[in-house]
């Protein structure tokens, strides 16, 4: 294994949108769901929204289908192969759902490449309807967390659980790439060897820019897939190149990235004097 554990959200960052409004959108129930919106909870709505859909007449299979087309960076998917290939313990962490998960990334067939999805309960239950549960159940009692996170879900709490599986003696560094508000209770988790990718000018972004030094890991932006892998091999590339510097090149089986002079370094977000 190299020593990095890379976490992805999945919406917006491995898919280029949101995959609950994705099907939502593209079965045709934007407007019930707007309207439904200010009245409860997201991950509330989404497990009515199956409900009606189901009493539509929406089978589970018109929602794989709708998964199946969700839009994706196109290089994406060779990044993620590039990632798994030099030997990161790759994790997902996401608002999303089990269910929508599971479904884009066999019909990818790239599932095999994750160790982990934390993600919202999504199951077919008895009667053939998809059920969406919240991660934490908020019903039962608060998962206590106030930064920005939603009461189903804090993500900075599932990036505790990991690193404390992880023994100290490994000394794993941490790559997180997340684009919504909820991945900013994680970047405040990582550590000074650790690296935070947010994505440029959407909300962790914004939420990171206001105090950049809250955070103790590197930030390293990027606004697209192409600029998402160029940016997350470097990082992984010039570690393992730290890690594997007793070898000779002809030993060293790494993938280097091939940058430009001028493209050599990625972007670090600018901090305040």
């Amino acid at each position: 294994m190299s020593g990095i554990v890379v976490v992805f959200d999945f919406d917006k960052t491995i898919v280029d949108c949101d995959s609950d409004n994705w099907v939502i959108d593209e079965l045709g129930f934007t407007d019930l769901f707007n309207d439904l919106l200010p009245t409860m909870p997201w991950n509330s709505l989404m497990d009515k929204m199956m409900m009606e859909l189901h009493s539509q007449g929406i089978t589970i299979e018109d929602i794989v289908k709708v998964l199946h087309r969700i839009p994706i960076h196109p290089r994406i998917i060779p990044a993620l192969k590039t990632v798994h290939a030099l030997g990161c313990d790759m994790r997902i962490v996401s608002d999303a759902n089990l269910f929508f998960i599971e479904t884009i990334l066999n019909h990818l067939g790239i599932m095999e490449y994750f160790s982990e999805i934390n993600t919202n309960s999504g199951y077919v239950n008895e009667e053939g309807r998809l059920r969406i549960m919240p991660y934490h159940d908020f019903n039962k009692a608060s998962h206590g967390c106030n930064n920005l996170c939603p009461p189903n879900m804090c993500k900075g709490m599932i990036i505790d659980r990991i690193q404390d599986s992880i023994s100290t003696e490994d000394a794993k560094r941490f790559i997180y790439l997340g684009d919504g508000a909820g991945d900013y209770c994680p970047s405040l988790r990582l550590k000074d060897r650790d690296f935070m990718m947010p994505r440029k000018n959407f909300p962790v972004w914004d939420l990171i820019s206001k105090d950049p030094l809250l955070l103790k890991a590197e930030i390293h932006g990027w606004s697209d897939g192409e600029e998402l892998e160029q940016v997350l091999l470097h990082l992984i590339n010039t570690n393992l190149m730290d890690k594997n510097s007793q070898f000779n090149s002809s030993d060293c089986k790494l993938q280097i990235l091939s940058v430009s002079a001028s493209e050599a370094l990625p972007k670090v977000l600018s901090v305040r004097p």
